[in-house]
Parts: C-alpha cells; sequence; structure tokens
C-alpha cells in the first residue's frame, strides 16, 4: 500500500488527539488479547502473551535496567489500532516495518521495487538522500510510515511519560529494520540517537527471539510491572 508525507501528517494529527478512551497501561495490556498481528509468522498467541515474553526474557538478562523491561511491555500496545474503538485501522496500516518519509526511500526496505508506484518516489522534493529533512537533524524531527509504533511513542509523549529517551527510541524505531538492521538513515541521527540505537538493537533480539510457546504466569509477574507503570506512566492515560 502506498505511503505518503501528506497522509503521515494527517494520520499523526487526528491520533494525537488522544480523545478516543481514557485507560491504564494494564487495561490497554488485557485490550491487546483481542489482537493477533498476521504479519507475525511465528506468532498466533495473543499479543499479551509477546509483551510479557520479551519483557521477561530482557528482565533476565538486564536485571537493573527496570526502564526496559517495562519498555518490552508497552512497546506493541499501540496495535490496538487494529480494533474498533481505535478506528479498525487495516493490517498493513498498523503492522509492518516501517520507514521514513518524505526522502528517498532506502533499497534496503522490504519491497523496495514498489515505492516506484508512489507519487512521492517522482518528487524532486522528496526523493533525495534528505528530502525535507537536514544532516543529523534527528530521528525525533523525522516523519515515520504510520504504524503502531509511531501510535504508542505518541501516546507515550502525549502522557508525559518519564521512560529514558532509549526507551522512546525503542517504542517508535522497533520496526525500523532498515536503520538497525540494514544501518540505513543514520545521516539523519543526532548524537543522542546514536548513543540510544544500541539499545534498540539489544532489545530487538529479544523482540524477535524471545517467542515461545511457554505461557506466562500473569497474575505472578503482574504485581512487578504495575509498579514499573506507575513508575513511569500516569495512572490513566488518554488514547
Amino acid at each position: 500500500m502506498l505511503i505518503l508525507l501528506f497522509q503521515v501528517k494527517k494520520m499523526r494529527e487526528e491520533y494525537r488527539k488522544m480523545d478516543r478512551v481514557e485507560m491504564s497501561i494494564w487495561e490497554c495490556c488485557e485490550l491487546l488479547n483481542d489482537v493477533i498481528d498476521e504479519s507475525d509468522p511465528d506468532l498466533d498467541e495473543p499479543q499479551i502473551e509477546h509483551l510479557l515474553q520479551t519483557a521477561e526474557a530482557i528482565r533476565k538478562d538486564f536485571p537493573n535496567e527496570d526502564w526496559l523491561h517495562l519498555t518490552a511491555l508497552v512497546h506493541d500496545l499501540g496495535k490496538v489500532l487494529l480494533l474498533p474503538i481505535f478506528g479498525e485501522l487495516p493490517q498493513w496500516a498498523v503492522v509492518g516495518d516501517t520507514y521514513p518519509v518524505g526522502c528517498a526511500f532506502d533499497e534496503s526496505i522490504i519491497h523496495h521495487e514498489y515505492f516506484k508506484e508512489n507519487p512521492d518516489y517522482q518528487n524532486p522534493a522528496y526523493n533525495t538522500k534528505y528530502g525535507v529533512y537536514r544532516e543529523r537533524c534527528g530521528l525525533d524531527n523525522v516523519m515515520m510510515s504510520w504504524g503502531h509504533d509511531d501510535y504508542m511513542y505518541l501516546v507515550a509523549k502525549e502522557n508525559k511519560s518519564t521512560l529514558p529517551s532509549a526507551g522512546l527510541l525503542i517504542i517508535r524505531y522497533h520496526s525500523f529494520y532498515a536503520l538497525h538492521r540494514a544501518g540505513a538513515y543514520k545521516h539523519l541521527m543526532n548524537e543522542e540517537d546514536e548513543e540510544n540505537l544500541k539499545w534498540v538493537q539489544i532489545f530487538n533480539k529479544y523482540d524477535l527471539y524471545s517467542k515461545s510457546k511457554v505461557r506466562i504466569d500473569v497474575e505472578k509477574v503482574k504485581p512487578y510491572y504495575l509498579s514499573l507503570i506507575e513508575k513511569y506512566f500516569p495512572a490513566k492515560l488518554r488514547w
């Protein structure tokens, strides 16, 4: 599906209103039980299983980084966009790889060949290395293709989460494989992005490879994650 810069801006403006529902992070985790990500061939369990598997695997290996445990728990909550109350967006508009818009599409992006059908591909304002951006402008100033990553990032920012910048970077760019797997678009990164990229790469290993048929005892781990939610998020969030 073709994704244009103006469409991304429109979606961000619409969802930045945060006027759909008010609920806690844990309530949203439970709501994710109703979501199945059709783009993930390795996962046929409800999304909350993946969230907890990822968080617990990271918790085991990085016991002192509580912000990272919580980031793992919330990183996919934006997939609620698939549900009716959030607009019931189609799968292609919610999941899958993300990439910058407003500049040239890198060849490392999956199915790159189809970008030739995108009007932005032929637009001289958007089809150069930097496009509408400048060198080392910082990823926070770059428009990304719309999806669950950017939505959850907006939720965290608009609700004034105190997660560190590395946590926010993970949330927004964990599906940005052209960057953290292929090394593309580094010319848009600033110093803070470069420092935090290592955490995205660390997280990605758990996001992809922690999936298991071993069930997590939700009630056993719930008190720990509720304590982290209280530390880094308000009791109720606008979505």
